[in-house]
């Protein structure tokens, strides 16, 4: 099964169970991927993150519920995943600009959240640079925090800022960002911020060591302003080399940022020149 596919099977599934519980590990158990690397997948390609996704899809029909039948408040929540009027009502009005009692007696239109289907088109051919190679097993000397994959885009930012804030740049300069996600169990990833570890020096209070285990990796490079030019290699990644790529497959939950020192730039990372790499974990198909 290719990679567009299995998010296509997702997506299938989802719809199917929209009014049951879903959790990513049954979700990525469709499509025949791990949780760690299908929701970075799915939020690549769809531009939101699979709770995102759930929601958007139970509220748009929650409001052809509210508006199409008589049958109570209550039990439309409860049968969208809600366990509380309160949270309901507030999430609804968001998402339709009215309470569900308010849209109900007024009769207006719901706001439609129609099921996604996913078309990648292909331009020009891929001609993604990448280069596949060997690395032994390696010790990250870091700092490491777990979070949730819905907060994970707002928070890890937050979390390198905290880093320098507190004079954590002093020990650890951040010569690698690294997703875990071993156990794969698909509600939350480790994240560090980290570079190679010197078995020489003690680990300060703080911090501690993780072992990366040995892999082959596909290796992105990445030149250009960041965010921004990460941000584009990813998204190239995810909707151009995994979807085309008939030798190899995702092998762990692991992703790995290098950057290169800021200060070697003009500009630093915003420097046009400014250099950093993508490390996928592949096996061969």
């Amino acid at each position: 099964m290719d990679w567009v596919e299995s998010i296509r099977r997702a997506i299938q599934y989802i719809e199917a169970n929209l009014r049951e519980e879903l959790t990513i590990r049954d979700i990525a158990r469709q499509a025949a991927l791990s949780p760690f690397y299908f929701q970075k997948g799915f939020a690549m390609l769809c531009g939101m993150t699979v709770g995102e996704y759930i929601r958007q899809r139970r509220l748009s029909a929650a409001g052809l519920e509210v508006l199409m039948t008589d049958r109570k408040i209550i039990d439309i929540a409860m049968e969208f995943g809600y366990d509380s009027p309160d949270s309901f009502t507030k999430a609804f009005a968001r998402f339709h600009g009215s309470t569900p009692a308010a849209l109900r007696k007024s009769g207006g239109a719901a706001r439609s959240f129609a099921p996604l289907k996913l078309k990648i088109t292909l331009e020009g051919g891929q001609n993604m640079e990448c280069r596949i190679q060997k690395k032994e097993a390696f010790t990250v000397l870091c700092r490491a925090r777990t979070f949730k994959y819905e907060e994970g885009a707002v928070e890890v930012p937050r979390f390198w800022a905290e880093h320098f804030r507190t004079g954590g740049g002093s020990t650890v300069c951040g010569m690698y960002g690294i997703n875990l996600d071993e156990s794969m169990s698909g509600s939350e990833f480790e994240y560090l911020i980290a570079d190679n570890y010197d078995p020489a020096k003690e680990i300060p209070a703080g911090f501690t060591t993780r072992t990366i285990p040995a892999h082959t990796w596909a290796v992105f490079p990445c030149t250009g302003r960041m965010p921004q030019a990460l941000k584009g290699l990813n998204e190239q990644i995810f909707s151009q080399w995994l979807p085309n790529n008939t030798d190899y497959r995702i092998a762990a939950g692991i992703n790995v940022e290098l950057y290169s020192d800021a200060s070697r730039f003009e500009e630093g990372t915003q420097d046009k020149d400014y250099y950093c790499e993508v490390w996928i974990p592949v096996e061969k198909n």
